[in-house]
């Protein structure tokens, strides 16, 4: 029965591998288009090739130097001697889904933007296709690392379940450290060079956007392949795994069985196959509305919710027995709160709605009422998610028995994430496909091709916006359910170790170093938004005065005589991003080892409750706030409110110039410094048992 659970697991991620291979294939088909559409592809390819290449030699050294950390602490039995071999291949697996995320994404831009040519669904499907490559490189290389080490600690090594679960949490540490880096320092990029893209050329310089003219539009579109691709193929893959691996410890504690441990990895499999089904009906009509396309797209996220819906029920039955079926309740609580979660993201974020056509028409009395309105809207946003997550941590905990066993009542939340992230394929398919619409416009605007083509590239990139919104809305609600189940771990993981049960014995909030530890958290999540926004800053001023360098200095730039240098901007974003990410990851990973040995574990959960309860609405907050104002603009520039050019306009950029790094580096890169604080707590809990002050 064992051996059995784990080849269909592997069997799961197989079969997404495979299908990601196919789909790789199928886009590569097509033709990236004219010379100059090749080129200008080429340069993108080979911009966020280096930068990639040059992000990787920094993240070696720290992967090293944490590998030499844990593997004293192994010498010291401070933690099993499989932990830092662990804790590299989750750091590899999750750089390598962002990278052949990326790799796609740059062989797709052309190709979407020539088959825009012929028409709208052509685009649409290319687009779509290189998503899912990703989508389903992420959760077939999550498995494959999850169901390879269960082979080998089980069968090879013969641990216990709790020594197993102990050891795969720590691939999760090494994932979330993996993903941080890439996410911040992707987004450090990306909205370094659109910052500085937006201010100089369509702001001061009044040219549209994408103007080849425009020094910095070669790293703008490098940035969206780095950030919103690479950086989120690392994260979602931490993400995943994350749930699975939090879900299978609490297995464990809750019903001591490997049966217990393997379900959420089964679950995931399933996922797979629903999603794969999910793909085939994306597809839409010349000519289709922001709604019709957006109908398009959730046609197969529904069906593959709905399909691992059905199908959850009949795996708990026959792996936990039919005494424990009630848990279905629990996947299916996940499986609607992330959908709910989704549509309320889509509400406050697509410009088919009263929220941002709202913000829109501030604009016509300047840049401050759009600013005021987008952060309303963003603080706004949070209530929905709020309320959908704790519904949901309530019906998932109390179908599960928590009521009578704690422990079984924390599995059903921990399986809620898993039925949140289950249809992952296809959902991050959806979220993956808008930074190659948006690249494929760049690259019709530069190729200068017809203005219906541009059309149609707007469509898929203004649909993109909305899907990446509630993708990374997707993702924060998981990281928080996940997060929860974590810090559950974290607690059963403390009580296991000698000494540890009296270090956690007083929990209440009377406690001072559960009370400090709380203020701690909570401010955690602040400081790091505020870190990564002035990184954004300082990276975008030293863009911002390059561009305005070469307009004024380049003889003939804006007369479209000469070509600009293209390369200086992508190469200033490359250095300063690579610089910027360093800080807080390190503050990431440093704080909950120094909060566990000055206020010992007690002050560890207080820490990691408030940057989950914080971090969680901040991060809301954030994404949507930048999404609206993205979506505000796009509504303006379809032809309301004065359309390009305007006023209106100019102070629609510059709400969507701040909310840039509000949507796409600070915000969801809170959801990972949640869960990653969780991980190293659980890494570095013997350490802070045996040596804390407290």
């Amino acid at each position: 029965m064992e051996k059995l659970l784990v080849i269909l697991t592997f069997s799961g991620a197989i079969i997404a591998l495979l299908f990601a291979f196919i789909m790789s294939r199928r886009v590569l088909k097509f033709s990236e288009g004219t010379d100059l559409m090749k080129k200008i592809s080429q340069s993108i390819r080979k911009g966020a090739n280096a930068y990639l290449k040059r992000q990787y030699k920094i993240v070696i050294i720290f992967f090293g130097i944490m590998f030499l950390i844990l593997s004293v602490m192994a010498i010291f039995k401070l933690l099993t001697p499989y932990v830092p071999f662990a804790f590299i291949t989750g750091g590899f697996f999750s750089a390598l889904s962002g990278f052949i995320g990326m790799k796609i994404a740059t062989l797709a831009n052309a190709r979407t933007a020539n088959a825009c040519r012929d028409g709208l669904n052509k685009g649409l499907r290319i687009a779509f296709s290189a998503g899912s490559v990703m989508g389903f490189t992420v959760v077939g290389l999550g498995l494959l690392d999850i169901s390879v080490w269960f082979f080998l600690l089980k069968f090879v090594f013969d641990l216990s379940p709790e020594a197993i679960t102990s050891a795969m949490l720590t691939f999760g540490m090494g994932a979330s450290s993996m993903a941080l880096f890439a996410r911040v320092g992707g987004g450090i990029f990306t909205k370094a060079a659109d910052v500085g893209a937006d201010l100089v050329g369509k702001v001061e310089a009044g040219i549209p956007e994408d103007d080849p003219r425009n020094p910095a539009v070669i790293a703008d579109n490098v940035g969206d392949n780095v950030g919103d691709v690479a950086g989120m193929g690392a994260d979602l893959y931490e993400s995943y795994v994350g749930s699975i691996i939090s879900a299978s410890a609490l297995g464990v504690a809750a019903f001591h069985s490997l049966e217990a441990m393997a379900l959420p990895m089964l679950l995931a499999a399933i996922g797979v196959v629903c999603s794969i089904i999910g793909t085939f009906f994306v597809r839409t009509k010349e000519g289709a509305t922001q709604k019709q396309l957006l109908s398009a797209l959730s046609r197969g996220t529904n069906f593959s919710a709905i399909t691992i819906g059905i199908l959850s029920l009949p795996l708990i039955y026959f792996v936990l027995g039919k005494s424990n079926w009630p848990i279905y309740f629990a996947i299916l609580a996940g499986l609607i709160a992330g959908v709910l979660i989704g549509k309320a993201t889509e509400y406050y974020t697509s410009d088919g709605f009263r929220p941002t056509k709202n913000l829109a028409a501030t604009s016509e009395t300047g840049t401050a009422t759009i600013i005021i309105g987008g952060l309303s809207v963003g603080m706004l946003s949070t209530l929905l998610p709020i309320v959908i997550i704790s519904i949901c941590v309530l019906i998932a905990f109390f179908v599960s028995n928590g009521a009578n066993d704690a422990a079984q009542g924390l599995y059903g939340i921990g399986l809620s994430a898993v039925g949140m992230l289950s249809t992952l394929g296809i959902t991050l398919a959806t979220d993956a496909y808008g930074p190659v619409a948006d690249n494929a416009g760049g690259i019709a605007q530069m190729a200068g091709l017809e203005e219906e083509v541009r059309q149609r590239t707007d469509a898929l990139d203004s649909l993109g916006n909305t899907t990446a919104a509630t993708g990374k809305g997707f993702a924060i609600g998981s990281a928080a359910l996940t997060a929860l189940a974590l810090m559950a771990s974290y607690i059963d993981k403390v009580k296991t170790i000698d000494g540890g049960l009296e270090k956690i014995a007083d929990l209440s909030i009377t406690n001072p170093t559960v009370l400090t530890g709380l203020f701690i958290g909570a401010c955690l999540p602040f400081v790091f938004a505020a870190i990564t926004m002035n990184s954004v800053g300082r990276a975008a001023q030293s863009v911002v005065k390059e561009v305005r360098r070469q307009f004024k200095e380049i003889a003939g730039l804006m007369d479209g005589k000469t070509d600009p240098d293209y390369a200086s901007c992508v190469d200033l974003c490359t250095k300063a991003s690579l610089k910027e990410m360093i800080l807080p990851t390190i503050v990431a990973v440093v704080v909950p080892v120094v909060v566990g040995l000055t206020l010992g574990c007690s002050g560890v959960v207080g820490m990691l409750a408030g940057a989950t309860a914080s971090g969680f609405l901040m991060a809301v907050f954030m994404s949507n706030s930048g999404g609206a104002w993205d979506n505000a603009k796009k509504y303006i520039e379809s032809g309301v409110h004065g359309g390009k050019g305007s006023e209106n306009h100019k102070a629609a950029v510059v709400g969507d110039t701040v909310g840039d790094p509000f949507k796409d580096t600070s915000g969801p890169a809170i959801n990972i410094l949640i869960k990653l604080l969780s991980m190293v707590s659980i890494v570095f809990a013997a350490v802070v048992v045996s040596f804390s002050i407290l």
